[in-house]
């Protein structure tokens, strides 16, 4: 059994336990939480090469010792010379999930680490970024052993991607497959990042190691130019709130699906939850009908914030709430769409011993995102921007230098009791769905944080390996619970006992006496990391 981890002086949890160390090292050197999540973020982006990327976006949240929380939106936006006319031109119906085409959004994740970092620095981060990116670069020049995951991704998806420029080169060399175990190293990546650490971050979008990049681009067919990343900055937001029975709850603004997640608990919190048995088909029942309500604020307004018409956090008022809540039958499922698509993230999270925390998730969509691996640079870019439509009139309509639809949204709150949970999950719908698995299964079921976060999970829609909108269930869920919600409508599909399909989560729980506890999924490759 594993059970929950817990500390007084420092903690990092993420979906890859070299990531998890390479915070802890941080944290030991006198890092504080900022500045051991750079190390983790550049560290993953290594190890965990089939979820996420520097060639990816990332948004933060910022949880300050005074109690005062930010948000960093480091979301790339399409490139100006990427238009429905672009696609059209070339015959094309729909933007491809593959390839150069589907490389047509910045790149934002480094920023929001530049931007991070100039924060940590008001709050006494001194680190040089060159100690920050060290274990990155160490493996990326050295090796690290490939992991299940990774090893089984690249098989699954080998034939999609195995002609998408740079991705066989990098990801099957020697023209084999890695097995779970085999050293892998990417010696253009270390490279980058050596840039990096020598030039600063905005080299990335300003710098010598700019222009290599968008050479590189330009080389495997990409429309983005020298303009596109010199555009773009990371920018620094107020994060949406939910007024909760147990607290402030925290999510980040559109473009992503953070609204959801805040939704779904606000709902949940009006439909008498707490009064029915943990993880039973009238837990599970409850969610999912509050996750149907919520996808469907989704579907029809969250946006790019600029092209908004309505205020997100007006959505979240209590009227507005009450209203929805109100058509929630705890005896039938309400029909529904369909989901958004799958997407491949990693959220990780760091506490220091000062109180300062953060919620942070990082992603390139679909696994390898657009599948193209940079030549001089090693770069994996993603393909978020395939989530837009040629469509004029679409809510997702393709416009140069809108946003995309993100699926990403890390999670925080701060309870009445003091307590500060910084928590998150990876998995296209499933995100804001496990985040409410994990929320009420620990506070408002008082169910130990391990526990909340390894209990039979459930998900609405699609994720990233399954495209189908059904109600998924792990099979550990005893069979009543899953009878009794195909009873009430639910049309269900019985997955693995732990599925990855599910989602990786992850949180830490600060108490007001300092004690921090901290759990990882076993579905990932991930540990808590404490010292």
């Amino acid at each position: 059994m594993i059970h929950t981890k817990r500390t007084s002086r420092g903690m990092a949890v993420a979906p890859h336990h070299l990531a998890s160390q390479a915070a802890l090292a941080i944290l030991r050197d006198g890092g504080n939480a900022i500045e051991a999540m750079v190390a983790a973020a550049s560290t993953i982006a290594v190890v965990y090469p089939h979820m996420n990327s520097i060639g990816g976006d990332g948004f933060w949240l910022i949880v300050k010792p005074d109690g005062e929380t930010v948000a960093i939106d480091a979301c790339g936006a399409a490139g100006s010379a990427v238009s429905i006319e672009a696609y059209r031109s070339r015959g094309m119906e729909t933007i491809p999930f593959r390839g150069p085409l589907a490389a047509n959004t910045v790149a934002g994740t480094v920023s929001g680490w530049d931007m991070a970092l100039k924060i940590s620095q008001t709050l006494g981060g001194k680190l040089p970024l060159s100690a920050l990116l060290a274990d990155a670069i160490h493996y990326a020049r050295n090796g690290f052993p490939v992991t299940d995951g990774q090893a089984e991704t690249t098989l699954s998806k080998l034939a999609e991607l195995k002609d998408v420029p740079g991705f066989a080169e990098v990801f099957v060399p020697q023209g084999a497959v890695p097995k779970a175990g085999d050293q892998f190293v990417n010696l253009p990546l270390a490279s980058t990042l050596q840039s990096l650490a020598d030039d600063g971050l905005d080299s990335f979008y300003r710098g010598a190691l700019a222009q290599r990049i968008v050479a590189d681009l330009a080389a495997a067919g990409s429309l983005l130019t020298i303009a596109d990343l010199q555009a773009h900055r990371a920018e620094l937001k107020k994060p949406l709130q939910l007024a909760h029975s147990a607290g402030t709850l925290f999510n980040t603004a559109p473009p992503t699906q953070g609204l959801v997640s805040l939704a779904i608990l606000g709902l949940l919190d009006r439909v008498g939850l707490s009064d029915v048995e943990p993880d039973s088909a009238d837990h599970v029942h409850l969610a999912v009908e509050a996750t149907k309500r919520a996808f469907g604020l989704r579907d029809q307004f969250i946006n790019d914030p600029a092209y908004m018409t309505v205020d997100p956090q007006a959505l979240l008022a209590p009227a507005a709430l009450d209203a929805l809540a109100s058509g929630i039958d705890i005896a039938q499922a309400a029909s529904w769409g369909k989901g958004k698509g799958p997407g491949d993230t990693i959220w990780m999270g760091t506490c220091d011993a000062s109180g300062l925390s953060v919620s942070f998730i990082q992603s390139i969509y679909h696994e390898f995102g657009s599948g193209i691996v940079l030549k001089e640079t090693g770069i994996n870019w993603q393909n978020r921007g395939a989530s837009f439509q040629l469509d004029s009139q679409h809510l997702w309509a393709l416009v140069p230098g809108k946003k995309p639809f993100h699926t990403l949204n890390p999670a925080a709150a701060r309870l009445k009791d003091g307590r500060v949970m910084v928590y998150g999950n990876m998995g296209g719908d499933g995100q804001p769905q496990s985040q409410s698995a994990v929320f009420t299964r620990h506070v408002v079921f008082g169910q130990a944080l391990q526990t909340a976060i390894t209990a039979p999970r459930w998900l609405l829609g699609r994720t990233w390996g399954k495209s189908s909108d059904s109600l998924k269930l792990e099979s550990r869920f005893p069979v009543a619970v899953i009878e009794a919600l195909r009873a009430r409508g639910h049309e269900v599909d019985v997955m693995a006992a732990y599925d990855s399909a599910l989602g990786h989560a992850g949180a830490i729980v600060r108490h007001p006496d300092g004690l921090m506890e901290g759990a990882s999924d076993p579905r990932s490759d991930g540990v808590v990391a404490a010292f």
